[in-house]
């Protein structure tokens, strides 16, 4: 058994910003292993995804989360709890930014939902998509309104400025033995991150309404110790239009979903799969309080 350093820290530390900011994103190159799924499109993540961040003398406990917003509607509601259990169980705060965006956390009635009492951190991400004069004129201003305690330019998916964000979270995790076994990346099991490609795959392949209206549910996974294992997967819709959009003519759109998904979840999960993807309609589930805690939320 690997014995633990004396002077070991460990800590959570909550992932926020607006949506499309980069969060998950970050995640990912932060543990340099895809674990949150990412689409240009908002609002693709609807739960918080934990990761964990080993290193021989400390652990991050890292909490993506889902983009702050004014919901609309039920599923959003919940959306934002998710933020705000992340923010109260957070020792320290990564806010996020698009420095290429006009839209920011500052001009957001939702910002007053960040505790002023933790350690923030702001990350201004996409930096390679900027001119240096907008950078510095970013960096003045929020060092005038937002009271963090570092401002760290960065590009996440360049993986441009990680080791400074490693440094100052370093700054302020206290002492304390590990939350997780070392060597475990995450609490979610497989059949989770299972669901969230398949969803991937949806959001990259349509626009507007569709994406947001479709949820997947893990209906059967068997492992086999020989052959492929088997995933039976449904993805629910709210109306009988989306089913045929999401299906395609001959079945084909559906086809091409499961083709793109089990290449990614046979990657995740470094073994061979056999994907077998059905539509069913559930109606107005994103709005309905007791579809949505059927399907976990």
């Amino acid at each position: 058994m690997q014995s633990i350093p004396k002077d070991f820290k460990a800590g959570y530390a909550a992932i926020i910003g607006l949506p499309n900011a980069g969060k998950s994103t970050l995640l990912n190159a932060l543990l340099d292993i895809k674990l949150s799924i990412i689409s240009a499109k908002p609002q693709t993540t609807r739960r918080r995804v934990l990761g964990i961040l080993n290193k021989e003398k400390y652990q991050v406990v890292f909490i993506d989360t889902p983009g702050i917003l004014k919901p609309r509607y039920e599923l959003q509601k919940r959306m934002m709890q998710h933020v705000t259990e992340a923010l109260a169980d957070a020792d320290i705060i990564i806010l996020i930014i698009d420095a290429q965006s006009k839209n920011h956390p500052i001009h957001s009635e939702n910002i007053d939902l960040i505790p002023k009492n933790k350690p923030i951190i702001l990350l201004l991400n996409k930096i390679d998509l900027i001119e240096k004069k907008n950078l510095l004129t970013l960096i003045e201003i929020y060092n005038k309104k937002f009271p963090t305690r570092a401002i760290i330019p960065i590009s996440a998916l360049k993986q441009d400025g990680l080791d400074s964000i490693e440094a100052e979270i370093m700054k302020y995790l206290l002492v304390n033995p590990p939350y997780y076994p070392p060597g475990l990346l995450t609490e979610h099991p497989e059949r989770f991150f299972v669901g969230e490609l398949i969803r991937e795959k949806i959001f990259e392949k349509f626009y507007q309404e569709v994406p947001y209206s479709t949820e997947v549910v893990i209906e059967d996974f068997k492992e086999r110790s020989k052959g492929k294992d088997y995933i039976y997967a449904v993805i629910l819709v709210e109306r009988k239009s989306q089913k045929g959009i999401l299906i395609g003519k001959g079945g084909e759109t559906l086809k091409q979903i499961g083709e793109g998904a089990r290449k990614e979840i046979e990657e995740f999960l470094g073994r061979k799969v056999f994907l077998e993807l059905r539509v069913k309609v559930n109606e107005n589930w994103r709005r309905d309080d007791l579809k949505l805690k059927q399907l976990g939320y």
